[in-house]
Parts: structure tokens; C-alpha cells; sequence
């Protein structure tokens, strides 16, 4: 199909030696997308592998992946079959089957990119899917950035070379070229949103408009430029960004409602979250950074919270498992999870500074350890003055998402360092000291 070839053209969709998996499920849409490509590889420059992931919820799975596995036997392409109990990971998770098996398929994706066996996957979303896509997000409460519809590439490792392409189109390619397919009976369940929009909703409005699915897809294409033209107007340059972590300073929530939102929306995409995030979530972190009282969170879809640290509104990924961290004071480096070093040198009178903390080394008892903060710390001040941690942190103005990595030297509860901040007066040099030690904590 030559529209095909010149939307790939257009859009850039491959390079030459390109390694491009199809995940195919045996229905329709992948099946003619596997074909087209595999026919069309050595036109396009371009290597094809294709996938199957059994999601392990249809008792024919396995009869639908051995179809698969002979299609790309028959086209001469490389098969990779992998199986993912999908209704126990949504149960684990608390998630549904439609987002536990998109996980699953885009995990098993990015698993193929790292091993590089591919660099590219090309996915079978067609105008049809287009059309529902936008009307889901639209229903969900999305503003422009849901409405233009996905994207032609995501992250320059998704590429959707169908976009263009009609519903009936497809099966006209698959009539023409006598390929047969799987029909997934799941389709025709309209308890999943997609199906519903799918079945239901766009049949409806197709009776009373025809044109009602170009018409769609024109629109999210209007929307698209328009929100091309807003980002583009977006300021960043006063962004803190860290590991899957943004901090938005607060004086940037006065700017009008449209640059805001692209802000957020933007700032979630760079923690890798890109699924879920609706308008009535951005009207929530908008509230708490110009309304909330300091150290207020708020907890949002896929792993995300937002919390407001003094002058800055933070968002992060929530779920982050237990971390050890047991250390015996000696010099050298100690690699601190989470934050990044502690340096220990011997040091001398001459070359104290305040830019570095000093401790005399034979005030600290030999069972004292680097380890993070616990239940009941308590520290003595430098010059004296006996407080809790937390209400020191507090003092310091650190935040409270921030206080749990920070490297502390201890003897029970007794704070004697706190990593890159102070020491305890418990710990000072004074006029017979005679073994100085200077700490250094470097951030990652």
C-alpha cells in the first residue's frame, strides 16, 4: 500500500538498519502490520522481529501464539514468545486487565530494547483507534495534550505506522493477500472501556455522522498544533530535576492555567509516567501548591505523589523499597544508597575550612556507624543545644522526602555527623585534638 510507504516516509517512522519488533497478537490490525513490514523490509532498509505475549487470560493463548510463531516462519522473521500471568499481576497490583497487559506488552518492549534486539516497535494502532484514543481522553477529563491523540513516535522507540490507515483498509489488505487472522472473543466484552467506545459509542455516532471518525482524527490533529504552539511557550529553566524527580518552584502556578498544565503534564512524562494523569489530578496539585501547608502530599496514579516543600512543588515516584545502610567510620569513600558518597580524610589544622566539616576522630566511639535516620535520634548542635532530628531537619528547612537518605553517623540514637549539614558538638576539635578527620558528602 503506497499511502503506507509515504506516511512512513513523511513521519521518519525508520532509518536504515533499523531493528523493528511487531508485537502480534494474531488479530487483524498486527497481523497485515507484520506483514506489510516484512514484505516491505528490504524497501524500507529495515530488520523484523516479531513478538507474541500470551497474557495467559484466553484459554487458547497458546493456540493463538503457535499462530503467530507460523506467520513469522511463513514470512521469514525472527519469532520471540513470551508469557506474563497477566490477571495475577493486575491482582497484585490492584490494576485493571486492560493496564496490567499494556504493562506487560510495553515491559517485554523495553526488555528487547535493552538486550537490543530491537530498537524500534512498531505498533498496529490504526485511524480507527485513533478516533476512540481521542474520545477515551476527552471523556477522562483530558485537556488538548490528551485530545491531539498519540503520537506518531513516542520516545523515538514507538512508531505507529497505521495511523493513517482505515479499520476497513486493513481488512481489505488482509482479503487481498489471503492472510488469515485470530478473532479475540475479549473484543466484543464491553465492560472494557476501550470495547464499549469501541462497539458501542463510535457505531452510534457513525449512524447519524459518516464522516465521524476522519472528522475526529482531523480534530486531534488541529488540537496537536495548537498544543505544539503552547509548549513552546513553556518556561523551564527554573526546574530542579533529580531521578524520577521534578521540583516546580511555586511562583510558576501563577502563570495562566495553560502553561501550567503542560508544565505538570510535561514533568510527569520526565519520571516516566505518562498514563493516567487527568485534569481533576492537576486541579489537585495546582490547589496544594498555591493552597497547601508545607510538607502536604497528595498521592496520584502510577506510583506518583505531590508534595509542597516550602517554596517548591515536588513530584516524584512514592513506591521506593527498603534501602540498607551500615557503614564503620573509616577513611575513604563510602557509597551512600540514594544520595551518592561520604569522603573521609585525615586532615590537619592548616587546611580547615568551612567549606568541609571536621571531627576529631578519637571522640567517636569505635561502635559509631553511617547508617540513615531512625526512630528517636536526637543530636547536640554545634556550640551546643540538644534537639530530635526531625525537629532539627525541620529547623534546616530540609525536606521531609529528603531527610530519609541523608548519611548520619551514630552511636544509637545519638547523632554525631550529619552528612554534609553538621556535627555534633559531642564531636568538635578542640586545642587537644590530635586526629582530625574531614567528611565530605557528595550528592549523585
Amino acid at each position: 500500500m503506497l499511502a503506507i510507504e509515504q506516511f512512513i516516509k513523511e513521519n521518519n517512522l525508520f532509518e536504515k538498519g533499523d531493528k523493528v519488533c511487531v508485537g502480534c497478537s494474531g488479530g487483524s490490525d498486527s497481523v497485515m502490520l507484520l506483514h506489510f513490514l516484512a514484505v516491505n523490509k528490504k524497501k524500507l532498509g529495515i530488520e523484523v522481529v516479531a513478538v507474541y505475549v500470551d497474557h495467559c487470560i484466553r484459554e487458547n493463548s497458546k493456540e493463538d501464539g503457535d499462530f503467530v510463531k507460523n506467520l513469522a516462519s511463513e514470512l521469514g522473521v525472527k519469532f520471540y514468545n513470551f508469557k506474563i500471568d497477566v490477571p495475577l499481576l493486575a491482582k497484585e497490583r490492584g490494576i485493571s486487565l486492560e493496564t496490567a497487559g499494556r504493562d506487560s506488552r510495553y515491559g517485554v518492549f523495553k526488555a528487547l530494547k535493552e538486550k537490543k534486539v530491537v530498537n524500534k516497535v512498531a505498533l498496529a494502532h490504526h485511524k480507527n483507534d485513533q478516533a476512540e484514543t481521542i474520545l477515551m481522553h476527552i471523556f477522562r477529563g483530558s485537556g488538548l495534550a490528551g485530545a491531539k491523540g498519540m503520537d506518531t513516535i513516542s520516545d523515538n522507540f514507538y512508531v505507529r505506522p497505521l495511523l493513517d490507515t482505515s479499520k476497513n483498509e486493513i481488512l481489505s489488505y488482509l482479503k487481498d493477500n489471503n492472510l488469515n487472522h485470530i478473532e479475540d472473543y475479549t473484543n466484543g466484552d464491553n465492560s472494557f472501556n476501550r470495547n464499549y467506545v469501541r462497539n458501542v459509542i463510535l457505531p452510534e455516532i457513525s449512524k447519524r455522522w459518516p464522516n465521524a471518525v476522519d472528522a475526529i482524527v482531523n480534530f486531534g490533529k488541529a488540537v496537536k498544533e495548537d498544543d505544539e504552539y503552547i509548549n513552546s511557550q513553556i518556561f523551564e529553566e527554573g526546574l530542579i530535576e533529580e531521578d524520577k524527580l521534578i521540583k516546580i518552584p511555586v511562583s510558576y502556578f501563577l502563570y495562566s492555567s495553560s502553561i501550567i498544565n503542560r508544565l505538570l503534564f510535561n514533568s510527569f512524562k520526565k519520571i516516566g509516567i505518562t498514563k493516567d494523569i487527568e485534569r481533576k489530578h492537576i486541579a489537585s496539585i495546582k490547589e496544594l501548591a498555591l493552597k497547601g501547608e508545607n510538607g502536604k502530599k497528595i498521592n496520584l496514579p502510577f506510583e506518583a505523589v505531590a508534595i509542597k516543600e516550602y517554596d517548591y512543588l515536588t513530584i516524584l515516584n512514592k513506591h521506593e523499597e527498603e534501602i540498607k545502610f551500615d557503614e564503620k567510620l573509616k577513611c575513604g569513600e563510602i557509597i551512600v544508597p540514594n544520595y551518592g558518597k561520604i569522603v573521609v580524610k585525615k586532615a590537619n589544622y592548616s587546611e580547615i575550612s568551612k567549606k568541609s566539616l571536621y571531627i576529631d576522630a578519637k571522640k567517636v566511639p569505635k561502635q559509631a556507624k553511617w547508617r540513615f535516620r531512625q526512630e528517636g535520634d536526637l543530636f547536640v548542635k554545634f556550640g551546643g543545644g540538644r534537639k530530635k532530628l526531625k525537629d532539627y531537619f525541620i529547623d534546616k528547612k530540609i525536606a521531609s522526602r529528603q531527610r530519609k537518605y541523608i548519611p548520619l553517623l551514630a552511636v544509637d540514637n545519638e547523632i554525631l555527623v550529619v552528612g554534609g549539614i553538621e556535627i555534633s558538638d559531642k564531636v568538635k576539635i578542640d586545642d587537644n585534638t590530635t586526629t582530625i578527620y574531614k567528611i565530605e558528602a557528595i550528592k549523585k
